[in-house]
């Protein structure tokens, strides 16, 4: 992996730390202008967090849903959210947790905002370049 490609998100100012690997959808884009996360919540902008277990993984590889999860699992997430952006003195608000039918909707609906996105990011550029050109 290049250097350029790795990009520090946050910093925990704290001894809280990711329940379990965390990261991202690529193409994919939230209304706070941030790819969806990978690890359900909301705080002011609408903000989803997606709970995935990786396929391979003996431990978690029989998992189809949330509902599934041991109950103490949804507790160790529920907490880690409470807590992740307390030394930011950032409030979060912690909803229900989803079923996967809703999690893929999010999916769906992050990817349509990031092809929105992209193409009114090229459209601005043509009329930028446009202007350029005159």
């Amino acid at each position: 992996m290049n250097a350029e490609n790795v990009q520090v998100d946050r910093v925990l100012y704290s001894s809280v730390v990711y329940p379990h690997n965390y990261g991202f959808i690529p193409l994919t884009l939230c209304e706070d202008n941030d790819t969806v996360d990978v690890l359900i919540i909301m705080q002011g902008e609408k903000d989803d967090k997606i709970i995935a277990v990786c396929a391979d993984d003996p431990e978690y590889r029989h998992y189809n849903d949330i509902k599934d999860l041991p109950p103490h699992r949804l507790a160790e997430f529920r907490r880690f959210f409470e807590d992740y952006k307390k030394n930011e003195n950032k409030e979060v608000a912690v909803n229900d947790f989803l079923p996967a039918s809703d999690a893929f909707e999010a999916i769906q609906h992050s990817m349509d905002l990031y092809a929105d996105y992209i193409v009114e990011t090229r459209e601005l550029e043509a009329v930028v370049m446009s202007d350029v050109r005159k």
